[in-house]
């Protein structure tokens, strides 16, 4: 690598108060590239469609890793007969102490809602997972979904809705991902044997190809090049001196109020499953969940 791919690479974009980002354009082929099973891909004009058949399912990783900022894809999920598929999109980073979160789109039988899973993995460590359904039909069209990420929170929202917050409570001494640079994926493949109901009802291939449709990807974030050394990469997308990004602005750092709302009616309306209360695989409650206070 060249020495000038030596720190993290920002692309600053001055709007407003000299605020920082990486905005980039919705073009699939500028921000990501499949992962595998090309043959599994159908372009569309701006409209990227997986394919999951039994012979295979389909993967995309963005081209760069961030720290930090904000992604959003727009995603029409697989209609009609969906049981035992998964569509997932997520963020991650490398390595066996990973951080991750995860948006995965469970099937279902036609007629029943599609269930969306939320989990968060915190050095290697994951089982932090809630489902809840939605407030419309993601088969019918296309809706955004996207991860915000600061030093703060993790806030997963599903048409700017927030539907989940993780938050960071280092001074209760809970880790945090703060320093591990993350790509941004996506995929359809079969997990019959745990999507649907446990495992219960298995995928009807009968119905295949079941296809995932994408548009709209943007990605608001700092962007990473693979040499940089995780030190160098938290102080590069940090806000200092005249550096300033958005997500590091105080209005970023909590929910605002209506923002706040919509999360408790999105949780006491639409949320199916909470770790937090699963008692019978935590006889003790995590330690997060007795600080969260949503």
């Amino acid at each position: 690598m060249a020495v000038s791919f030596k720190m993290c690479v920002s692309f600053g974009l001055f709007v407003g108060l000299m605020m920082l980002g990486l905005v980039s354009s919705a073009k699939f082929d500028e921000l990501f590239q499949p992962g595998w099973a090309m043959d599994h891909f159908i372009y569309e004009g701006e409209l990227l469609k997986l394919k999951l058949d039994n012979h295979s399912g389909a993967g995309f990783a963005s081209k760069s890793k961030y720290l930090f900022g904000k992604v959003t894809m727009q995603i029409k999920l697989v209609e009609g007969d969906s049981a035992g598929t998964v569509t997932a999109y997520y963020m991650s980073s490398d390595g066996p102490n990973h951080n991750e979160f995860d948006f995965e789109f469970l099937g279902n039988t036609t007629g029943e809602p599609y269930l969306v899973q939320t989990n968060v993995y915190v050095n290697g460590v994951g089982n932090r997972e809630q489902r809840m359904n939605l407030w419309f039909d993601p088969t019918n069209d296309f809706h955004s979904y996207s991860i915000l990420w600061n030093q703060r929170q993790v806030v997963f929202l599903v048409d700017e809705t927030p539907i989940r917050v993780h938050t960071n409570m280092e001074h209760k001494g809970i880790p945090f991902p703060k320093d591990q640079a993350m790509g941004v994926y996506s995929s359809i493949w079969n997990a019959d044997d745990w999507a649907t109901r446990g495992g219960l009802v298995k995928t009807d291939w009968s119905h295949a190809p079941f296809i995932a449709s994408y548009k709209g990807f943007e990605i608001d974030a700092c962007e990473c090049p693979v040499s940089v050394a995780a030190n160098e990469i938290a102080d590069k997308c940090r806000s200092s001196g005249e550096k300033r990004f958005w997500w590091d602005e105080p209005t970023m750092s909590e929910l605002s109020v209506h923002q706040s709302h919509q999360l408790v009616w999105v949780r006491a309306n639409h949320l199916v499953y909470d770790y937090c209360t699963d008692t019978a695989r935590f006889p003790v409650m995590p330690v997060e969940c007795e600080h969260h206070h949503h």
